[in-house]
């Protein structure tokens, strides 16, 4: 019989195959929805899952600089839901786009996981997600940063070690919903922070506007288009669940 790490490895690859999607019907969609809202709008709520959800976020960076042939240097994530990533290489539209992809990655995660469930790929995308946030666990460079990081991680591979091909549906759509919402939320913030005029070297925005010398509304509107595209992308999918679950 395989031991611990080897058995979790088993289930975290046999989790690469296509599975059924959930059965949800109409009222269990709504059910869903309520619990994703109740951990993305409450504040106490709020303040362990926005870790999660800046996570992404700072996530979204790394992998936009890796794609732009940057190197990495590390992640800080803190308890305040505040973060930085770091990396090295040519600037110019490389810093702009790395730069970017901060606050509409929750979104876009968020829709991905949606689509995850409906198409039967919920247990692929819970592995893949576990790998990523393991492996990330490398780049991280202060003690908050591995705590935030670190429980993310765990609570990803309980997911999959506890969940099966149905669980996973469920859990891909409330986190996949709460992203959705937590993005959302997010982005009125950092538009509170530029209408108030208070930290703004918080804001990616404000960042982007320094080295780009666009305006940052503008920033600010793309960011909410990207987020609005994900949120539209997502009915769909959630409209498939619901239909097959009324055809059954």
């Amino acid at each position: 019989m395989p031991s611990g790490p080897a058995l979790l490895w088993e289930r975290i690859a046999d989790g690469f195959t296509l599975g059924l999607p959930p059965e949800v019907g109409v009222n269990g969609l709504l059910v869903i929805v309520l619990v994703a809202v109740a951990l993305s709008v409450p504040r106490r709520s709020w303040r362990v899952f926005g870790l999660f959800v800046t996570v992404v976020h700072e996530l979204g960076h790394a992998a936009a600089a890796l794609l732009t042939l940057q190197r990495v240097t590390g992640i800080t994530l803190r308890l305040d839901h505040s973060g930085t990533t770091t990396s090295r290489g040519r600037r110019g539209w490389r810093s702009a786009f790395t730069t970017f992809w901060g606050y509409p990655v929750p979104a876009v995660v968020g829709a991905a996981l949606v689509w995850s469930a409906a198409t039967g790929w919920a247990a692929a995308a819970l592995s893949a997600g576990a790998l990523v946030l393991v492996a990330a666990l490398v780049l991280v460079r202060n003690g908050q940063g591995v705590l935030i990081l670190g429980g993310s991680a765990v609570a990803s591979l309980a997911l999959v070690w506890f969940g099966g091909a149905r669980s996973a549906g469920y859990a891909c759509l409330v986190l996949g919903l709460a992203l959705l919402v937590g993005s959302c939320r997010d982005w009125i913030k950092v538009v509170r922070v530029h209408v108030r005029r208070r930290d703004l070297g918080s804001s990616d925005a404000f960042l982007l506007q320094g080295t780009t010398r666009v305006p940052s509304p503008v920033w600010l509107g793309t960011f909410a288009l990207v987020i609005g595209a994900a949120l539209a992308q997502s009915v769909e999918p959630l409209a498939l669940i619901a239909e097959r679950a009324a055809r059954g």
